[in-house]
């Protein structure tokens, strides 16, 4: 009787999350398989169902496939750019003071420059890319005036409208962003490493890049593991700064498969297409991060 009361207690408290997870995100993504049958436009009662013909014609298309290209390139760079600062970072906070007396000192200050690394992350979205389109200002943007301030005023690029330089700098801004948020990850897990086990390892005579590359990273692996399936879904996102700072351009070299689809959707009212675009990036996705956890999967070492 009374585990039939706490069941009922479970199922009530549990019904309307699973409820409202059901309505609003299970079932626009079932929905989006029908419709990217069909040549839906949005708003019209009419619908017609038109096969594979939206997936026929997206196999053809080159935006699509640019698009796809740069989320691939944004795939392998932006994980390992940011968790590669973010580990260099974090471990720098709380070993650059060096060994004393058989002990790891972190550096002073180091809760101070973890806030100041963490802050852009905090930001919205729409700031950080307003706030980046104004520094890559070309005519009175900073990053050009610092040029000019160190005697570099004959190197004055035009960071987002030159179709060889915009990508690295959405680049550096979804890096800039994120990177903060890796550092405290990495502090949490660098932090709960024994202090009996770094101690012994400066005792042996380990080196601080021994002591980065064989105790601290196999150690705090699954942080990174972790790190790694957040920033490839970033990765294969990005559509906000897209939207923000580039528009997709100059010439496609910033489109991304999320903004590509959304302008679809929202510009050129073709639903249909979008969500075969959606249901092809759904997959994707899905494949690379069960990709991702098998690849990075190692014994977990207890400690």
């Amino acid at each position: 009787m009374r585990n039939r009361q706490q069941g009922r207690v479970i199922v009530g408290f549990l019904a309307a999350p699973v409820i409202l997870y059901t309505v609003f995100v299970a079932s626009p993504y079932v929905q989006a398989f029908y419709i990217a049958l069909t040549d839906w436009r949005g708003l019209s009662a009419e619908v017609e169902v038109i096969g594979l013909a939206n997936f026929a014609e997206l196999s053809g298309d080159p935006v699509f496939w640019k698009a796809l290209l740069n989320n691939l390139v944004l795939l392998v760079t932006l994980p390992v750019v940011t968790i590669g600062v973010a580990l260099f970072l974090a471990f720098m906070l709380n070993a650059a003071g060096g060994p004393r007396s058989g002990e790891i000192r972190g550096v002073r200050g180091a809760g101070f420059y973890r806030v100041v690394y963490f802050f852009p992350y905090i930001l919205s979205i729409a700031i950080i890319g307003v706030l980046w389109t104004n520094i890559y200002n070309p005519i009175n943007g900073l990053l050009n005036g610092a040029l000019r301030a160190v005697g570099l005023g004959g190197i004055q690029p035009s960071w987002l409208g030159d179709e060889k330089l915009a990508f690295w700098a959405v680049l550096a801004v979804l890096v800039w962003n994120g990177v903060g948020f890796y550092v405290v990850l990495f502090t949490a897990g660098i932090k709960a490493i024994p202090a009996s086990m770094l101690e012994a390892a400066v005792l042996d005579g380990a080196s601080r890049s021994q002591i980065f590359f064989r105790i601290t990273i196999p150690l705090i692996w699954e942080n990174i593991r972790t790190a790694t399936v957040y920033l490839g879904i970033a990765a294969l996102d990005a559509f906000a700064v897209v939207q923000i700072m580039t528009g997709g351009g100059p010439n496609d070299s910033t489109q991304v498969g999320s903004f590509y689809l959304y302008q679809n959707a929202f510009s050129y009212g073709r639903f249909g297409y979008a969500s075969a675009m959606g249901v092809v990036l759904f997959v994707v996705t899905l494949a690379l991060s069960a990709f991702t956890l098998r690849a990075t999967r190692k014994e977990r070492i207890e400690f």
